[in-house]
């Protein structure tokens, strides 16, 4: 590779944040929604807010009431507050987020081949052996959760006040649950279980609208 060809590497970076910064700068609020719970039927908005020329404060928060694909319970609410550091200018390229959660949830008859499933159905039911997917096929799980991590993003630019995000996150949750011995029954087999879990704890595909 050539001086010039280094040269043109290194400058790269710095052109497109200059290119782009007019219209980055300018844009202080935006709202979004998740692609991936929307084809979920997940009900699900975001917010983010301009603190600095590199920093923004996100706010995201889902919500899950009902059934999911017949008789399957997938009910849920979780919020997601971030800290968000961008390296060209906010709203625009790469970005690390921190992150902190919380929400409640109750899951029940999802037939699964998930070993690292974050509620650790196999950690709290040993009496069905371990590594067994009964649990998770056959019985409800209802708890709460709470943790943090950090996230890599990447934000596109598709028009002037449009804007695709691509985010994914790794990290920690606590977490603490009830087992009851059928989907819709409220006998319960085990209860008060604890969790530690490591592993992705968010994932986003945003459509976000910048003001």
């Amino acid at each position: 590779m050539s001086f010039k060809s280094v040269i043109r590497s290194l400058l790269l970076p710095v052109v497109l944040c200059t290119a782009f910064h007019v219209n980055a700068s300018a844009q202080n609020f935006a709202i979004k929604t998740n692609l991936l719970y929307d084809v979920t039927a997940t009900l699900n908005l975001g917010a983010e807010v301009a603190l600095a020329p590199k920093w923004t404060f996100d706010l995201s928060g889902n919500i899950h009431f009902w059934n999911a694909w017949g008789d399957k319970r997938l009910r849920h609410w979780l919020v997601q507050p971030e800290a968000r550091y961008w390296f060209c200018e906010r709203f625009n390229g790469h970005f690390l987020g921190f992150h902190a959660l919380g929400g409640q949830y109750n899951f029940g008859n999802i037939r699964n081949n998930i070993d690292w499933f974050p509620w650790g159905y196999n950690a709290a039911t040993k009496q069905f052996g371990a590594g067994s997917l009964v649990p998770m096929t056959d019985h409800r799980f209802q708890g709460w959760g709470v943790g943090a991590g950090v996230a890599y993003g990447y934000s596109f630019i598709l028009g002037q006040h449009w804007n695709m995000e691509l985010e994914l996150g790794l990290g920690y949750i606590y977490t603490r649950f009830d087992v009851y011995q059928c989907k819709d029954c409220g006998k319960k087999i085990s209860e008060n279980n604890p969790y530690h879990y490591v592993g992705p704890t968010k994932a986003a595909i945003n459509l976000v609208y910048e003001f």
